[in-house]
């Protein structure tokens, strides 16, 4: 078939090396102008994720480029560690870079697979015979099947399905990654392991040194906060949210105006019955969500493998292969479907704070949730199909 799939940052080019594998003519678009470097850490978690990464060929490279293991200190304002946060809950079986993983999957593809960076899809019109495409540059042309793979606020998703407010929920919380994690060097404990510092206030997070980036912020605030395109009023309103914040936040804010690499996004939540619609079918984040859940990436390279594997499966019957990708990945997304980091992350008052960091300071608490969490990430069959 010929593809075209929209998005260049980790779901969309596994679905490019899995269906570029099959023998399909792939097109990936993306509207950055190139691989998108930088970001926060991203994790594998379970047997499940690692057996895909282990069929793509790539789980030993991403051993070498894996980040340091960080344990989350829980402070107070005057520096008192209140518990603990071990690496192994926050970073699973496997953390990398957003933009190693990506870098790394760009590389696997592109000999295999056409990208057009600056670029992407104004229109589309699916019938029975393919789907046309506008793009922004002016070109035309037509495919068989078109994959968004382009993130929680997806064109694609908007063109084929409606618009954003029909399917992504706010959960409340808004999160901002500032400063890449790339060469940084943590602070060590006694035993070799990496600290990060995590600070609370009510309705307020404020971390230092950890995985996801060497400032993170999560805070509760209204929907409609900010303009997405206005980085400049996004760093207002973390100003404004943190304004008079004790411990380090002084120091955090000081660095927030020169910061180059920076992100803001609410947490938020993905209600979808159907990731497919015609020829058209949603990939990663533009169909599952998990905004700061943990499962986000583990999702993407799964439901890549799973649609890969239903069109091999199918052969020439292209609507069945879609509906059987659609009920499998629907029942394994439903983590996305349930979860909320953000109270986890930034409780609203101090009796919760005090309760979460309870959790940590429990072996039989904290044991089962290592349990449910591999359980949510083991919970698939996958069929081997490469």
């Amino acid at each position: 078939m010929k593809v075209l799939v929209s998005g260049a940052s980790i779901a969309g080019p596994a679905v490019a090396y899995w269906l570029g594998k099959q023998g399909h003519e792939v097109t990936v678009v993306e509207q950055a102008a190139s691989v998108r470097a930088g970001g926060q850490a991203v994790d594998f978690k379970g047997a499940t994720h690692r057996l895909v990464l282990e069929r793509m060929g790539i789980w030993d490279e991403l051993q070498a480029i894996r980040t340091a293991p960080v344990d989350q200190h829980i402070v107070d304002a005057a520096d008192r560690v209140h518990a603990v946060i071990p690496h192994e809950f926050t970073g699973g079986y496997l953390e990398v870079l957003r933009g190693d993983l990506g870098r790394l999957l760009y590389d696997r593809t592109k000999g295999s697979a056409e990208y057009l960076f600056g670029d992407r899809i104004e229109s589309l019109s699916a019938g029975a015979d393919g789907v046309k495409n506008e793009f922004r540059s002016g070109r035309c042309d037509e495919y068989d099947l078109v994959v968004g793979a382009d993130g929680i606020h997806s064109g694609v998703r908007r063109l084929a399905f409606g618009p954003e407010s029909d399917y992504v929920q706010f959960l409340g919380h808004y999160y901002a990654v500032v400063g890449s994690n790339s060469g940084t060097q943590h602070q060590v404990d006694a035993s070799g392991r990496a600290i990060g510092y995590w600070y609370n206030e009510p309705g307020r997070l404020a971390a230092i040194g950890g995985p996801k980036a060497p400032d993170l912020y999560v805070f509760a605030g209204e929907k409609d906060a900010y303009d997405r395109r206005d980085v400049a009023r996004q760093k207002q309103l973390i100003k404004d949210s943190y304004a008079g914040n004790g411990w380090r936040v002084p120091e955090m804010l000081g660095r927030l105006d020169d910061a180059e690499d920076f992100y803001l996004d609410g947490i938020n939540r993905l209600r979808m019955d159907s990731y497919t619609r015609e020829r058209v079918v949603l990939v990663g984040d533009s169909a599952y969500g998990n905004t700061l859940g943990g499962f986000g990436t583990g999702l993407s390279i799964v439901g890549a493998y799973v649609l890969a594997g239903e069109l091999e499966r199918a052969g020439d019957d292209l609507g069945a292969a879609l509906s059987r990708y659609d009920a499998v990945m629907h029942r394994y997304a439903k983590v996305a479907r349930s979860g909320n980091a953000g109270p986890f992350l930034a409780p609203r008052n101090r009796l919760m704070i005090g309760m979460r960091n309870a959790t940590f300071k429990n072996r039989a608490l904290f044991g089962m949730m290592m349990k449910m969490t591999d359980k949510f990430a083991t919970d698939i069959e996958l069929p081997d199909h490469q």
